[in-house]
């Protein structure tokens, strides 16, 4: 058992999943205050001490992805100016991680420019999940601790009893999360892939589908649902293929709209998330196909065995 102090501390991203986490650690939320100065900078007041403790600060980076980011980068500099001994920055969601890449001249990667913010601002970790590019976690000079989604996602599948599985890919870089969901899934659950092309940002078009969908019941599993124009199209394009049921789940439910609308509209059951990000019903009412399945418990899991110096991997063997 570690001698430092365990705290933890959240900004405004996602209070409730922080509160969730608290519960389940058995301690009281840090208290904290995010403030705004007129011109809507951040100023954010630590309200207790955190010399020598073992900081956790809970911040997804999702939309307002900048003020979001921005609260995590100075709450992280003013506990390593309060003499934190580690700091552990939480991001079950690792905004900007679609831009990890260049694609074409002149491209920024920005995933990798959040990386170095988080570093330069006195992180000693971080714990993520699902991220977009498993490679990602390369872009990190500090321990980063990356959480597969897929073990929630699968346990919930179990428990409706399906047959006749097929898990299908969106697109070809996300074989390895289809194939490890397959495995979790058993039963002899194959996989299939969508073929696709993106000629600009949140717009696809469907070329082919590799795999044998006819009759079966079929898994669209993904990282990000963001305006869920991808998977909604895939699963028309299942369906006339001779899909009997097909079902949606991702890590991260982004879900800009119109995507409520277009997930209501479509054929597919059921879309399950977790709630690495809030959902937000003031924005656009949400659909009543989506099923929620809660991180807390495992986010809560990682953080005591970073606390107590034990493996994280042992989680999920």
């Amino acid at each position: 058992m570690s001698d430092r102090k365990l705290k933890l501390f959240t900004g405004n991203a996602n209070p409730r999943l922080a509160e969730e986490i608290a519960s389940y650690l058995g301690i009281e939320l840090g208290q904290a205050k995010v403030k705004r100065f007129c011109d809507g900078e951040i100023a954010i007041e630590i309200q207790e001490s955190v010399r020598g403790a073992d900081v956790f600060i809970l911040q997804p980076t999702c939309a307002p992805a900048n003020d979001n980011m921005m609260e995590l980068l100075i709450m992280i500099d003013a506990m390593r100016r309060a003499s934190a001994k580690r700091i552990t920055a939480v991001v079950p969601y690792y905004g900007y991680a679609r831009q990890e890449r260049k694609t074409k001249p002149r491209d920024p990667i920005s995933a990798k420019l959040v990386a170095n913010l988080l570093t330069a601002a006195g992180a000693d970790r971080v714990v993520a999940m699902d991220l977009h590019a498993s490679a990602i976690q390369g872009f990190f000079d500090i321990p980063l601790d990356h959480l597969p989604g897929a073990p929630l996602l699968a346990e919930y599948f179990k428990n409706l009893n399906l047959q006749n599985i097929v898990v299908m890919s969106p697109d070809l870089g996300g074989v390895t999360r289809a194939r490890d969901l397959a495995n979790r899934l058993g039963l002899g659950a194959q996989i299939a892939i969508i073929d696709k092309r993106r000629p600009e940002a949140n717009k696809a078009e469907i070329m082919n589908v590799i795999g044998d969908v006819e009759g079966k019941t079929v898994i669209m599993v993904d990282d990000i649902i963001d305006t869920a124009g991808t998977i909604c199209k895939g699963a028309e394009v299942l369906k006339n293929l001779g899909a009997e049921k097909i079902y949606a789940c991702c890590t991260h439910a982004v879900l800009s709209p119109p995507a409520m609308e277009r997930l209501d509209a479509s054929v597919i059951e059921e879309v399950l998330i977790t709630n690495t990000i809030p959902l937000c019903p003031e924005r656009e009412p949400i659909c009543d196909k989506i099923r929620t399945v809660s991180v807390a418990p495992l986010l809560g899991e990682a953080i005591i065995r970073i606390h107590e110096d034990l493996s994280i991997s042992r989680l999920f063997d």
